[in-house]
């Protein structure tokens, strides 16, 4: 199986843990242990325990977890894009939409660079 290829499976995975908001594991599974993550302009987030770490704070503030819906996906090389959607209800009542694209550079079948850029 090519690189490609690989990645395109692997992206299709990522994507149905994603859908199902199962964003920790997702993350168990794809993260190398060396990644840096970036939100928008911010400092990159480095190591996968980090990431992991913040992840898990934030997701403590989620009240009611509505969707998270991924297309456009493409693959060129080790680097996957697609856009997203994610919805949830915080616990303090507030309802949130983010629209995003994300970029992943991938080796040996995990992510090692992961950018996201906000609508």
């Amino acid at each position: 199986m090519s690189q490609q290829s690989n990645i395109e499976e692997n992206l299709k995975d990522l994507l149905s843990l994603l859908s199902q908001g199962q964003f920790i594991e997702a993350q168990e599974k794809y993260l190398s242990e060396n990644v840096t993550l970036a939100e928008g302009n911010d400092t990159p987030k480095s190591g996968k325990a980090n990431v992991i770490a913040q992840e898990k704070e934030v997701l403590s503030g989620v009240g009611e977890f509505i969707r998270y819906e991924a297309f456009n996906t493409a693959v060129n090389g080790n680097v996957s894009f697609y856009e997203g959607v994610m919805e949830y209800i915080q616990k303090d009542g507030v309802h949130v939409k983010v629209e995003q694209t994300v970029v992943d550079k991938w080796e040996d079948g995990k992510i090692v660079s992961e950018r996201f850029y906000h609508a």
